[in-house]
């Protein structure tokens, strides 16, 4: 694989520990005693993709909206408080323990950007949590689009003043990454830290690792 003047990446699940499930219990606390708790994680996920398909709306209140209509579905009773306590979390989330000495040394040689379904002023913690130098952070509350539709990713290139054959892509969200990049013609890295089933016959072909350690070996640096 040729070195790309630009490596993209999906930050929450990439390259920030994208605790959510663990902070939905937490916020429900007994509540989750009166749900099939894998059910509900399940349509909480799939009500946040949805959304993102919906008009804009900055991102705290795209998680404040899912968790209302996620709990409203399985019968539970949803509080403000709770959708302040997720979106407070979010920030506090740091990275993986492979993030930080990979990135660095992949910027020794690429501009390193995230492209994320985030609002500034939340990512921008992540960030700092993260201590990587970042040639750029694009998000949705830029783009005013969430992944996985396609203007987020035009906003990027427009951003970054390059054409697709320019950058790689990676990510670990198959639905919000690796699909509409497929649609594009980026090319792309899954990093599948959860060892989930993929799709190379109707999204490939796609380089497949289980964690960022891959990434300079695969790229020959």
């Amino acid at each position: 694989m040729k070195l790309p003047k630009y490596i993209t990446f999906d930050c929450y699940g990439t390259l920030i520990d994208f605790q959510i499930n663990k902070t939905t219990v937490e916020i429900l606390g007994e509540r989750a005693d009166l749900v099939d708790l894998h059910r509900f994680l399940v349509v909480f996920r799939d009500v946040r993709y949805y959304e993102c398909h919906a008009p804009y709306q900055r991102y705290s209140d795209l998680l404040r909206t899912s968790f209302k209509k996620a709990m409203d579905q399985c019968g539970l009773r949803y509080k403000n408080s709770d959708g302040d306590r997720l979106v407070a979390a979010v920030p506090t989330w740091g990275p993986f323990p492979d993030t930080k000495p990979v990135l660095d040394h992949l910027g020794q040689y690429c501009k390193l950007v995230i492209i994320s379904n985030a609002e500034d002023d939340m990512i921008a913690h992540n960030v700092d949590n993260m201590n990587v130098a970042f040639y750029d952070v694009i998000t949705a509350e830029q783009a005013r689009a969430y992944k996985p539709t396609p203007p987020i990713f035009y906003y990027a290139l427009r951003r970054l003043g390059c054409n697709k054959e320019d950058l790689l892509h990676v990510a670990q969200g198959f639905n919000y990454d690796m699909m509409p990049a497929h649609g594009l013609g980026w090319e792309r890295v899954w990093i599948n830290r959860n060892k989930r089933p993929g799709n190379q016959e109707d999204y490939g072909p796609y380089t497949e690792l289980h964690d960022l350690t891959g990434l300079p070996v695969l790229l020959g640096i």
